[in-house]
């Protein structure tokens, strides 16, 4: 039989100077009869019964239904799920066959990332999601703390990431275009001419259909964990949120049952894939239930209203489920103001369109402001479902598919969560306030509904990584997650107030440390002192604002900061405001109160805020 002889580049950084190029090559068979064996985990090594199911194996139930799009084609659930496990032996090889190595991972918004994560679950390693919109720094950062023993990536970003990998001492693994190339469906059907082998290529329905067999013991995902996710904290240092294949499963099925996912679904997706939203809410949800999800490389606005409308696309590749944060739908308003505001017919036929043929319409990430809603709802004929989740919990509290959405709400509890609001800010012990669940809420205050969002369920994370201290602090005696987001349940539904904390800042979705920020803004020769603070702003939710004071005989100018910064920080967190003063206000413990930071400096900003605020 003829066979592909694909070439693999496997940098291996054993020196923080040397990095030594290995090419490896493998010979693969034209069809996937001749893939890699399924890797096995000792029998030993388990000694409980599971349920779980992970999302890589729901794939054999779909087999030719096409899961993905992206800008370089289609790709079946049997095409991914195989080219999986053919990369998911070869990280096995790789790591010396050991279980729960942690591997970090760039991948773009395309099929090589779907692939990376179900080889990594599948070889049974801990996924570690990067993002290439973090610096260099950040990168580093997360790939030592998680102590990734391997970095995959593609060849766009191999660069950086060879420099990462050489000053750490990690290996590199370039991904091969191959994998991708053979998961497509016009791979599939080329091979299924060439050979003709009927019995590989066959829908996974009947007794000639090939086994879809991979990964390890199903008792294995029961106990294990799956994705180290990190998000900035109250201390400005990251910590890294590990969720186990019982926490994914959990988060799943409770949004599949909420939302009512189904093979039918065909999802836009426009997110990053290093947070919850876009890889758990939008990605695994469709891929559970072999729906099918359509991924742009990134945002745009035209491209994202094109797909909406399904502008020269067949009926049967309309999508009907989109998700966004509330910065994205503010600039499509914007598009659909500048193109199509002025003319009635189109008007017409996009809200007819919109309303008529796409189900649901998600938002999250950080607060919907209320002008959004009703101007989304004038446009397209839909009220946004605004819910609230963290990457700890997953998704937490859901406004309603069926019913009505209330704007600055976030609804009640999702399936099999359990959520309580204590009164925290006393001297006292914490006293609870309300209690809920999917079945309902209770009041237990006479007074007030106002506190700390406390959370319980198996889609709630067990520890932060390498850090027991922050996670027994983050934890109740009796197991309750402590959010830091302050709450209040009033006309039957939940509204999040706002952070117990001011020092993490919600921009364009994305969650910023306000302390992570001044830490590097103490580093500019010109700066002797900053305090960073959030100012509530309708597209962004928040922008990040820096109040500085700058050394003797300095001047600080935002366009040039802004310059200074790139190299040192995410763009998303880079301020956008900047106020200069001759001091900060400090108590006696020589910290800054920002609350009163913020009413002494933005004093119309933070009443406009307060005036949104009032139900």
């Amino acid at each position: 039989m003829a066979s592909l002889m694909v070439g693999r580049v496997l940098v291996n950084c054993s020196g923080r100077n040397t990095i030594t190029f290995n090419v490896i090559s493998r010979c693969w068979q034209q069809t996937y009869a001749a893939c890699a064996p399924s890797v096995s985990t000792p029998s030993e090594t388990i000694q409980q019964k599971t349920s779980v199911v992970p999302v890589f194996r729901q794939a054999g139930q779909y087999c030719d239904r096409i899961a993905l799009r992206d800008i370089h084609g289609e790709y079946t659930y049997r095409g991914i799920f195989l080219s999986s496990r053919q990369f998911a032996s070869e990280i096995r090889d790789y790591l010396g066959g050991n279980y729960q190595e942690r591997v970090a991972f760039l991948c773009p918004n395309d099929a090589t990332y779907v692939i990376t994560q179900w080889a990594c679950f599948m070889s049974g390693q801990i996924a570690v999601p990067l993002c290439s919109l973090h610096p260099p720094n950040l990168l580093e950062y997360y790939i030592k703390d998680s102590e990734a023993n391997l970095i995959v990536t593609t060849p766009e970003h191999a660069p950086v990431l060879s420099d990462i990998a050489s000053k750490l001492g990690r290996k590199l693994l370039i991904f091969d275009e191959a994998l991708r190339v053979l998961a497509m469906k016009q791979a599939v059907r080329a091979s299924k001419i060439i050979t003709g082998v009927e019995s590989d290529l066959t829908l996974c329905n009947g007794e000639s259909s090939e086994d879809l067999d991979g990964g390890l013991a199903p008792e294995f995902y029961d106990k294990s964990d799956a994705i180290i996710i990190y998000t900035s904290g109250t201390t400005g240092e990251p910590k890294g949120v590990v969720l186990s294949h019982r926490n994914l499963e959990a988060q799943v099925t409770s949004l599949v049952e909420a939302w009512e996912w189904s093979r039918k679904d065909i999802i836009l997706h426009v997110l990053p894939l290093h947070h919850v939203h876009g890889m758990i809410n939008a990605l695994m949800c469709p891929l559970y239930v072999g729906a099918r999800c359509v991924m742009l490389p990134k945002f745009e606005s035209a491209r994202v209203w094109a797909n909406l409308l399904a502008i020269n696309m067949a009926a049967t590749e309309r999508v009907n489920v989109f998700m966004a944060v509330p910065t994205i739908y503010m600039m499509l308003i914007e598009e659909y103001d500048r193109i199509f505001s002025k003319n009635a017919r189109m008007k017409e036929y996009i809200r007819a369109v919109c309303s008529q043929k796409i189900r649901l319409m998600v938002s999250g990430s950080a607060p919907l402001p209320t002008p959004i809603f009703h101007r989304w709802e004038e446009i397209t004929g839909h009220q946004i479902l605004e819910r609230y989740g963290m990457s700890e919990t997953g998704m937490v509290l859901s406004n309603p598919l069926h019913g009505e959405r209330k704007p600055g709400f976030v609804g009640t509890p999702l399936p099999n969560v359990e959520v309580q609001i204590a009164r925290t800010d006393t001297s006292q012990e914490p006293e609870v306030l309300v209690v809920g669940n999917s079945s309902g809420t209770r009041i237990l205050s006479k007074d007030t509904t106002n506190g700390e969002l406390w959370v319980k369920g198996p889609g709630v994370f067990k520890y932060y990584y390498k850090r027991p201290k922050a996670t027994e602090k983050e934890f109740t005696p009796d197991g309750w997650f402590k959010t830091g987001d302050t709450a209040q349940y009033t006309e039957n539904s939940y509204r999040i107030l706002g952070r117990t904390s001011v020092d993490i800042i919600k921009t364009g979705g994305y969650k910023v440390s306000a302390i992570e920020v001044e830490t590097h803004l103490l580093g500019h020769p010109d700066i002797q002192d900053v305090a960073v603070v959030g100012l509530s702003d309708m597209t962004w939710g928040q922008k990040v604002a820096a109040v500085v004071v700058p050394r003797e005989n300095k001047e600080i100018i935002l366009s040039k900061l802004r310059e200074w910064a790139k190299d040192r920080m995410a763009p998303y967190a880079i301020p956008t405001v900047l106020k200069v003063v001759d001091k900060l206000p400090k108590n006696s413990m020589g910290k800054v109160n920002k609350k009163e930071l913020l009413l002494e400096i933005f004093p119309e900003t933070e009443q406009r805020k307060m005036n949104n605020k009032t139900p």
